[in-house]
């Protein structure tokens, strides 16, 4: 059964409480939620957690983004990389994790950018196609036949 939706005012004091070092058992007293509720909530933002003789402690450590996105040709050497490490014998279980972690994000992040540029791509032919549309259009208007205001004179009105 899901708790209380976290408000605002919860979600800084959670951050603020993560980067001041405080335990999740503190935290949870703090704002009236289980450990789990708050191990949960800071997993979602992006806070690490590390468990220590049954006491769960926070950090504040966020993903930082690159200023520019690596190229497909960056993702592969990685992934390269880690397939060569992963040969090596003697690897312990957390290096293994770490090289498997890896290969799965080397493989999403070829994927998501092979999308990110047909993406790109469908976007720039669709604003060709816009642009090429507006002078159709304009070219339309400047060649249709204009009403002789002679022939419009010589009606005869009722």
């Amino acid at each position: 059964m899901p708790g209380k939706q976290w408000t605002r005012d919860e979600e800084e004091t959670l951050i603020q409480m993560i980067q001041s070092g405080e335990t999740t058992l503190t935290i949870a007293d703090k704002l009236g939620k289980t450990d789990h509720a708050i191990y949960e909530k800071a997993r979602r933002l992006g806070m690490s957690v590390s468990v220590t003789k049954g006491t769960s402690t926070l950090t504040g450590t966020q993903i930082s983004l690159p200023p520019e996105l690596p190229t497909a040709e960056e993702a592969l050497k990685m992934l390269a990389a880690a397939l060569q490490e992963a040969t090596h014998a003697g690897l312990n279980k957390v290096e293994v994790l770490r090289l498997q972690t890896l290969a799965t994000i080397a493989r999403t992040y070829d994927t998501l950018l092979s999308n990110y540029i047909r993406y790109r791509q469908i976007e720039a032919k669709l604003n060709e196609l816009e642009q090429k549309y507006v002078e159709l259009t304009q070219e339309s208007k400047n060649d249709a036949p204009k009403p002789d205001s002679t022939q419009m004179a010589q009606t005869p009105t009722k």
